[in-house]
């Protein structure tokens, strides 16, 4: 087997912690974690005795070290700059979503990353959930028919928190749609193809921070296929499935709880030849479909595997900076729809 790659954490809390590290850096087959560093000391060094890697007192000493690649984790606010911090070290870097607070940062950090022979990628791990990928295949074998509808929901409960940057569009961009909405219009991307016009709505229905809380989007795909996103910080956990729906001309694939952070969730495909002749009694069946149960993967685990991939053989990464920014892109146009109270075409 190759040398493993060595990675470093800008942001070795929050997501890092809880997810990226244990789960993917750490598992990962071809990368293994050298460095953390946090602005939380004490975080940051329980986490660096807990993985064994070595603890940087700043972002400088940590680019000093020869780690290959650094995932960076930390509040949206601060990717620009940190990122840059990275390329102009010549160290590769996968960094969480957004990319950037606005399209022209995402845009610059793309350019400099590219000046410098660094590869960029953009944390969207949702792509690599393994039914996920298996209804893309389904959908591009042409079983799914013509694209139609989709919708696609992630929601939790995230009460006022002081100091959460999340909550507070200076730090975090907004609130509930770009940091859960963004997985959800990527994922729609994914599967239907480009978005060409949104128009959407945002609120503050419960929590009175800067952020709002309550988001939902539909989409106009070039394709002619429409979808809704709904996503909110103000509905309880366990009362929101986390739907996907995939709707065309030969059926339907229908999943909860594959949207998230963990590997569970339910998925099943309504497929026909085609739609038949029209039913004037328009009967339904009780028939559960086919259920989509593909082997499991860690989402996270895949992420670092595949960017570190990209890295020893030399290729664009699979969610790239160009991922990242087409993101962007499509975020800005439904907070300027939601501002504007009007449609809004995606550049």
């Amino acid at each position: 087997m190759s040398k493993k790659l060595k990675w470093g954490v800008i942001g070795s809390g929050g997501i890092a912690g809880r997810r990226t590290i244990p789960e993917g850096i750490t598992k990962a087959r071809n990368a293994e974690l050298s460095a953390v560093f946090d602005i939380n000391q004490q975080a940051n060094a329980e986490v660096a005795k807990e993985y064994g890697a070595e603890q940087a007192a700043s972002i400088n000493e940590l680019l000093e070290t020869d780690v290959d690649a650094i995932y960076v984790a930390t509040p949206a606010h601060v990717h620009a700059e940190q990122v840059r911090a990275c390329a102009e070290a010549g160290k590769h870097v996968l960094c969480e979503k957004p990319l950037g607070m606005t399209v022209a940062e995402a845009e610059n950090m793309i350019e400099l990353c590219r000046q410098r022979s660094v590869k960029l990628g953009c944390a969207f791990m949702m792509r690599f959930v393994a039914q996920h990928q298996k209804a893309l295949r389904l959908i591009k074998e042409g079983r799914l028919g013509r694209p139609v509808y989709a919708r696609a929901q992630l929601s939790c409960w995230y009460p006022p928190i002081e100091g959460a940057w999340r909550q507070d569009p200076a730090t975090g961009g907004g609130g509930s749609l770009i940091d859960m909405g963004g997985h959800c219009i990527d994922l729609l991307e994914m599967f239907f193809g480009r978005i060409a016009r949104v128009s959407c709505f945002i609120n503050n229905s419960v929590h009175n921070y800067k952020s709002e809380d309550s988001a939902t989007a539909m989409l106009f795909f070039e394709n002619g296929a429409l979808a809704t996103v709904d996503t909110f910080f103000c509905i309880p956990d366990n009362s929101s499935k986390n739907v996907l729906e995939l709707y065309g001309s030969k059926g339907s694939i229908l999943a909860d709880g594959t949207i998230g952070q963990g590997p569970a969730g339910r998925m099943a495909a309504f497929l026909e030849q085609d739609g038949g002749d029209y039913d004037a009694q328009q009967a339904r069946s009780a028939a559960q479909g086919m259920a989509i149960e593909p082997e499991p993967v860690n989402t996270y685990q895949a992420e670092i595997e595949e960017f570190s991939r990209a890295i020893t053989e030399d290729h664009e990464p699979a969610i790239s900076g160009q991922v990242g920014l087409r993101s962007q892109k499509i975020l800005t146009a439904c907070y300027e729809s939601a501002a504007s109270r009007k449609v809004v075409e995606v550049d």
